[in-house]
């Protein structure tokens, strides 16, 4: 499209803008001219049409997405309508007739079952993933099969609707043409197909068989235990047994099922989860009827103009409404809502069992959101890797992804044996081909920070001199002191642009927090988060490294012994003089023909004199003292 082409677009939808009214209504983008049969691309709803259309077309608009879309538009129109409710409405009924391809889209790959109450005979109860309302009423659907099984479960204890598939009509029962199949023989059923239940008790418990479906348990089982009461004062004890397993079957299902207070008789509540980069949000649903919750479902919403929080909620909140067949007067919701809806009131709660209800969905939105960031990095665990790389970057304000990270440790008793080790990550994970030892040498004595010096300008002027990639973080074990000598060989000896962080730990030898910037700053972060894991997992393995290095060093120290110096002795006669001897004293006061009946003459020449040597100089040095 040209300039000149663009410029005419403009002035021909910002004449149908200046044209619309200042009423509520619902409007819609095409891509081409509505006469040239142009499609709808996106729906909108406004509490003032003229007002919020134009905002589009403002030259300050930032978001990339709603240039995007703007560019895009070729023509408009409009609904006007009276209420702002009817527009909330009307804009769910368009998005749903039309799927605009710039509109939030609902991510439901799969249908949940839900269970009908059939409009035969003698009605079944059962599980069904395809609606036909002409079959019969339906219930759900039901996200969680456990639950829907739950309820079957006692249904089919308390109620015994048949469970067989024949067609049974009254001409059928009166002329028995029917037979008792084995439900009836154990008692799951009272056989209504031969004539042993009448129509109208059968009826009747599908009727309360219904009430549980809509929830209203509480005041069924009250309803029975009344009944209950009546028969057992008029004497039919055998009906008042049957109606107190009844109710007794109910109380205990109630009692599992209740979560809130038995006063919160019909309320939705509602949140919102959104995702890290905030493509996706995550909208939870929970049902409560008369106490307990029916219905807690996620839908997972993705966001295509950069919608805020509230414009997600109030498109979701009418559809999965009316999804679930919901007519609660009471929506929870976690914030101020500016929009209302038609027969129904937000709520924002501060404390009590509905507060208890809005975290309790809160916590379904986020571990919905935690499962499916878990099945995907299941299915592509580079994923994981990148995602803890982007943070750790956001969080240090890096220039690149951190993929290869070093980290250093010093290992000595008193400055003895000193020895530090270098471990190396590559995409979070150890790689350790890479690990290298160090043994101290021009520091003497315990001091850590020179000895962290030295190998510093030992690993990176060797890296530098072969060309070998340089690390993209380094992070030292320690806290601002050992950051600091890093940086003064790094930056101020080598020359080199890398970034440095410090892990420092507590009075329990921990890892407590990270370290950056200069002066070094601490950066938050939460000690129950995956980076925070990997990161402490950083710490723990260089310091086993190191410390393992040094425990080597020190064992090889400890086995040596004056046999290691002489000449010509070699280890298999090193372990042949002690087997023979059991100790240095004692091959030390042996005789030259003692030792060559262990070694030989010749190597037992060797061990005397060196021996007697050492003997003699001892001597002289006492006499020159």
């Amino acid at each position: 499209m040209t300039k000149e082409e663009n410029e005419q677009r403009l002035a021909y939808l910002k004449n149908i803008v200046l044209n619309m009214p200042e009423k509520p209504g619902s409007y819609q983008y095409y891509d081409d001219l509505r006469e040239k049969g142009g499609t709808i691309i996106y729906v909108g709803k406004a509490k003032n049409l003229k007002r919020r259309v134009s905002s589009y077309f403002h030259k300050e608009v930032d978001r990339f997405k709603t240039q995007v879309l703007v560019s895009k538009i070729r023509d408009i129109s409009y609904t006007v309508v009276n209420t702002e409710e009817d527009a909330l409405l009307l804009e769910n009924a368009l998005i749903k007739k039309y799927k605009p391809r710039y509109n939030v889209l609902l991510k439901d790959g799969k249908t949940y079952p839900s269970i009908v109450v059939t409009n035969e005979w003698f009605p079944r109860i059962f599980k069904t993933r395809h609606i036909n309302k002409k079959v019969g009423t339906y219930y759900g659907p039901y996200p969680h099969i456990t639950a829907m099984y739950n309820l079957l479960g006692i249904i089919k204890k308390v109620f015994k609707p048949r469970l067989c598939h024949q067609p049974i009509t009254d001409e059928g029962v009166k002329l028995h043409k029917y037979r008792p199949c084995l439900e009836y023989h154990i008692h799951n059923c009272d056989g209504c197909c031969i004539g042993k239940q009448t129509r109208e008790d059968y009826l009747e418990n599908i009727r309360q068989a219904k009430e549980v479906l809509k929830g209203n348990t509480r005041e069924l089982s009250d309803w029975i235990y009344n009944k209950m009461m009546e028969k057992a004062q008029a004497m039919q004890f055998e009906e008042a047994e049957r109606l107190k397993q009844r109710y007794e079957l109910l109380r205990d299902f109630v009692s599992k099922r209740e979560v809130v207070s038995h006063t919160i008789t019909d309320v939705d509540v509602f949140t919102i989860t959104d995702e890290d980069n905030l493509s996706n949000a995550y909208i939870n649903y929970i049902h409560v009827k008369n106490g307990t919750i029916n219905q807690s479902f996620t839908y997972e919403y993705k966001r295509k103009l950069d919608e805020s929080d509230e414009e997600l909620l109030l498109q979701a909140i009418p559809e999965i409404r009316e999804r679930f067949g919901s007519t609660a007067k009471e929506i929870i919701v976690p914030f101020e809502m500016s929009w209302k809806l038609k027969d129904a009131t937000f709520f924002v709660p501060q404390r009590g069992d509905k507060k208890h209800l809005l975290e309790l969905s809160e916590m379904n939105g986020k571990q919905y959101k935690f499962d499916r960031l878990k099945q995907s990095e299941k299915l592509n665990p580079e994923q994981k890797q990148t995602r803890l790389m982007k943070e750790l970057q956001d969080k240090l304000h890096l220039k690149k992804l951190p993929y290869q990270i070093e980290c250093f440790d010093n290992s000595n008793i008193s400055g003895t044996d000193a020895v530090a080790g270098c471990i190396v990550y590559k995409a979070m994970k150890p790689s350790r081909k890479d690990y290298r030892k160090y043994n101290i040498k021009t520091v003497t004595g315990p001091d850590d920070y020179a000895s962290m010096q030295e190998v510093v300008r030992r690993r990176y002027g060797r890296m530098l001199e072969e060309g070998a990639t340089l690390p993209d973080l380094i992070i030292t074990d320690g806290g601002k002191g050992q950051m600091d000598v890093v940086r003064e060989v790094v930056e101020g000896e080598l020359h080199l642009d890398i970034p440095i962080a410090g892990l420092a730990k507590d009075d329990r030898h921990r890892t407590n927090e990270l370290l950056y910037g200069f002066p070094p700053q601490v950066i938050a972060l939460k000690t129950d988060s995956e980076l925070f894991h990997v990161l402490t997992q950083i710490q723990d393995e260089v310091h086993r490294f190191a410390i393992t290095f040094h425990r080597d060093k020190r064992s090889k120290h400890a086995l040596h012994s004056a046999l290691d110096d002489i000449k010509g002795i070699g280890p298999k006669t090193k372990e042949k003089l002690l087997k023979d001897f059991k100790t240095v004293k004692r091959i030390k006061g042996a005789t030259t023909e003692e030792l060559a009946t262990s070694i030989g003459p010749d190597k037992a020449a060797k061990v005397r004199k060196y021996f007697d040597d050492n003997e003699e100089n001892k001597k002289s040095d006492e006499i020159t003292a």
